[in-house]
């Protein structure tokens, strides 16, 4: 019987495995698994099928798998022990044998069918070099442009596969537009509906302000400056902790710049966002004072094992201290990982006195007792 032949595919199998990397023998393993498949469709066929290929010629070769019996009740599946004797003599009832069958036109469907499997393996592949290139941009920032935007989704054009910014990732305070050109952070990159890789893109992220500021500012990109921490309430203001081993650096000073003109960039690109730039320092009382700039801070009192700060400050700082709604206290607390309680002066005193009070009570009525 003659096989379906097909050197060409051959060929193109070892083409595809210099020039895309995939392996000649998975695509053929693909490719046999597919025909097996193919056949049961297209002939509706009641054996159980095998395919074989040949990796140098690419004859293809079919067979019926039937279990030998001394009389064969059901052709699809079963071949009597005289017939398959004429096949190999050494078989005995209970074996299986492969009969080769040629089915019509099985040599278009195969062509077909080997055409398919191929184009997928080159799609599978192309989104597997896609997503490894992007999951090595993880934690790095991407230009996109906007090809979809409403409230609940914004999709970004970013060359090879498309960005996705989700409501959480989107900054309130601004509106993103169709065809506008905008910068994001790559927070992750996964697989899609069918395997498509999509990146999720982020502009609410605080390693997106770390990242600008690496961008802008040379000193952080050498390692000069170190970012030790960031807190953030996108689109109205961040805090940035920042230090330099080195003597000689103004690690504040180096990321304003003259003017402010290096942080004014960032400022810039995340559309009037005020951005605080403190010096981190290995005392807690001290950092967190900074972290609450622009308040003036009288004292801190700190319990290091609840990693409590209690902060004294004027009374007419009170209010900045906090700030509106809360935000300058909350962002302070989220840079330095500290809880704080912020009280006024008078605060603070009417609260000792308070306590004192409490003591003399207690005092009083222990010695009530004795």
């Amino acid at each position: 019987m003659k096989a379906i032949d097909n050197k060409e595919l051959i060929i193109a199998l070892e083409e595809l495995e210099k020039e895309k990397g995939i392996s000649k023998e998975e695509l053929l393993e693909s490719i046999r698994t597919a025909l097996i498949t193919a056949y049961k469709r297209n002939f509706d066929a009641l054996e159980n099928v095998d395919v074989k290929m040949d990796e140098k010629t690419g004859a293809t070769h079919v067979y019926a798998i039937k279990e030998v019996m001394e009389v064969a009740n059901d052709d699809a599946l079963e071949i009597s022990l005289e017939e398959a004797k004429k096949i190999n003599k050494e078989l005995k009832i209970g074996d299986n044998v492969e009969v080769e069958i040629i089915p019509r036109d099985f040599g278009r469907i195969a062509a077909q069918t080997a055409k398919q499997v191929i184009i997928q393996k080159l799609r599978e592949t192309e989104r597997t070099m896609i997503f490894n290139e992007y999951n090595e941009r993880k934690g790095e920032i991407v230009t996109g442009l906007v090809q979809k935007a409403d409230k609940h989704i914004v999709v970004l054009d970013l060359g090879r596969l498309e960005g996705i910014m989700l409501p959480k990732d989107q900054i309130p305070t601004e509106n993103y537009k169709v065809n506008d050109k905008i910068k994001g952070y790559v927070e992750d990159v996964e697989r899609g509906e069918k395997g498509i890789p999509q990146a999720i893109v982020s502009r609410t992220h605080p390693d997106f302000v770390r990242k600008l500021l690496e961008f802008e500012i040379p000193e952080i990109y050498e390692g000069l400056i170190e970012i030790k921490s960031v807190s953030r309430d996108p689109g109205l203001r961040s805090k940035v902790a920042v230090y330099s081993s080195n003597e000689n650096i103004d690690p504040v000073g180096s990321c304003v710049g003259q003017k402010g003109i290096r942080i004014q960039n960032v400022i810039n690109e995340l559309h009037g966002e005020k951005i605080d730039i403190i010096e981190w320092n290995a005392d807690p009382s001290i950092y967190i004072a900074a972290a609450l700039l622009p308040a003036q801070i009288m004292a801190v009192d700190i319990k290091e094992e609840e990693k409590f700060a209690q902060v004294i400050v004027p009374d007419d700082q009170l209010s900045l201290a906090i700030g509106k709604a809360g935000q300058n206290a909350r962002l302070a607390a989220k840079l330095t990982n500290w809880k704080i309680d912020i009280k006024s002066k008078t605060q603070y005193a009417e609260m000792l006195s308070e306590k004192e009070e409490e003591n003399k009570e207690d005092n009083k009525e222990e010695s009530q007792e004795e």
